[in-house]
């Protein structure tokens, strides 16, 4: 159903969206819908949960302990956006479409950025540095990456995401060093 929904808004926003455009991507019933969401807007949440918990378990595939924290940030970054150029689709649905929906969109976006943010914190502090990152650097971090993907989004280049890995690494190295 969630792939139903990522296609149908990919074609009409969400806006534009009805259950029936959605149910008949999804070759299902209507009945099947709201046995599984009570609103359309749900059914774009869990996508964007679902999809951003994917991009969240690239980068912890891309994480390799036997380097520096510098270089498992770089190279969780290459793989992170590479798997968002790889769906531009879904990523221009999900970076603009989950703002439409109002405060639960808003909501579901903070918890996801929350959790790339946690991840951020582990690998960064993991080696004991003196000055360790704060949750706030990290939030503040993903914010700015989030919006240098959203210009990309808007300038319909996100097939070239991969050349935000120097900018988002450099902003990661950046907040990182001591005071």
């Amino acid at each position: 159903m969630l792939d139903g929904m990522a296609r149908a808004v990919a074609a009409k926003g969400y806006a534009d969206t009805t259950i029936a455009d959605v149910v008949r991507e999804a070759s299902v019933s209507r009945r099947t819908f709201y046995e599984h969401f009570s609103t359309k807007a749900e059914c774009l949440i869990a996508l964007y949960e679902a999809a951003s918990h994917n991009a969240l378990q690239v980068l912890k595939d891309a994480l390799d302990p036997t380097h520096e924290w510098q270089t498992q940030i770089e190279r969780a970054l290459a793989a992170y956006l590479g798997g968002m150029a790889d769906n531009p689709v879904l990523m221009r649905t999900l970076f603009v479409e989950i703002l439409g929906i109002g405060p639960e969109g808003l909501a579901a976006r903070r918890r996801v950025n929350r959790e790339i943010a946690g991840f951020m914190l582990g690998v960064v502090n993991a080696g004991g540095r003196q000055a360790p990152l704060s949750p706030g650097m990290a939030m503040a971090v993903v914010g700015g990456i989030n919006e240098l993907v959203l210009e990309y989004i808007e300038q319909d280049r996100l097939h070239r995401l991969q050349e935000l890995v120097g900018p988002a690494s450099q902003l990661v190295r950046a907040v990182t060093r001591a005071p």
